[in-house]
């Protein structure tokens, strides 16, 4: 079975349409960065290390400190696909992801998002 060919890109290749979407609409490059080091346990420094060393989804995602285990209540559709039931964990993880910052995008607040009030 051949891999996704997300896997191989660059998370900082994204990261860059993330920014752009959340600006987009009015949120802010600051509430991306925490989404993300919310959802993979990375520091501010450790997340622009990685973006600044180009690495790829899967490595981003394996090499992640601290997966959150809020991260479980993350529900919705992203790409037609539910993510509670993609199976496959790294894919699963970049779904997550695409996810909140849907959410960002669609004006939800960060308590929300950051799944503080369930």
């Amino acid at each position: 079975m051949t891999k996704h060919r997300i896997y191989t890109m660059s998370f900082a290749s994204v990261y860059t349409h993330y920014v752009t979407k959340a600006e987009k609409k009015g949120r802010t490059k600051t509430e991306v960065d925490e989404i993300i080091c919310w959802l993979t346990g990375y520091s501010q420094e450790e997340l622009e290390a990685q973006l600044e060393k180009q690495t790829d989804f899967e490595s981003f995602f394996s090499e992640a400190p601290q997966l959150n285990p809020s991260r479980a209540l993350i529900k919705g559709v992203v790409c037609g696909v539910r993510v509670e039931n993609i199976e496959e964990p790294t894919m699963q993880e970049i779904r997550y992801l695409d996810k909140l910052i849907d959410e960002l995008a669609k004006g939800k607040a960060m308590e929300k998002i950051l799944r503080k009030y369930n």
